[in-house]
């Protein structure tokens, strides 16, 4: 029987509650990462998450959706609260901006999307995924310097003493967070690994 927002039946709760649960415990830090990763405080990613699961579930027409924050979007985010140079502003052009969606929503215009081509959505989402690896690396390597790239990589092999080098880019490199970061990775491989096994 399709679900409305008239009524519930409680045999419904227990298939609801624990994807509830599950999708929360994932939700949480994902919102949590993208809002530090944005530059934007930390209750911002938990007010989208909130916002995204609750009023767009009622919003929206379909029965199953996936909405919150984009990681995609956390470069295009940070870019945009540094060339504005004020969060509060950034926040207007946010409402500007689902207030314009909204409209669109209501006229149906989604069939817009049909008209760009998957090639400039590729290479967009290509070039955000490049943008994210190179801001995750001295984070992997607890890389405690704000210059990870002119001042650590390239200054690595750019002088004459690279031993020298070397030795000062290691003192700045956390060794726990490195582990974390390699261990993560072996255990995403191996999982992988195994689901491709199955």
């Amino acid at each position: 029987m399709k679900r409305t927002i008239k009524y519930y039946r409680i045999i419904w709760l227990k298939h609801d509650l624990p994807a509830g649960l599950s999708v929360f415990f994932v939700a949480l830090p994902l919102c949590l990462g993208i809002a530090l990763a944005s530059g934007a405080p930390l209750y911002a990613g938990i007010l989208t998450g909130i916002i995204g699961g609750l009023m767009v579930s009622l919003i929206s027409g379909s029965q199953l959706a996936v909405s919150g924050p984009a990681a995609g979007l956390t470069t295009l985010v940070a870019a945009s609260i540094i060339s504005l140079g004020d969060y509060k502003i950034f926040l207007l052009t946010v409402v500007i901006a689902g207030l314009f969606q909204l409209i669109l929503g209501l006229l149906k215009m989604g069939v817009i999307a049909n008209y760009f081509p998957s090639s400039v959505i590729k290479g967009m989402l290509a070039a955000i995924g490049i943008i994210l690896i190179t801001k995750q690396i001295p984070i992997a390597l607890g890389y405690d310097q704000p210059d990870f790239w002119a001042g650590g990589i390239l200054k690595l092999f750019s002088g004459k003493d690279v031993p020298a080098n070397l030795d000062d880019f290691r003192h700045h490199v956390t060794a726990g967070a490195l582990l974390i970061s390699i261990l993560s990775i072996v255990i995403f491989v191996c999982y992988n690994y195994h689901l491709h096994i199955n």
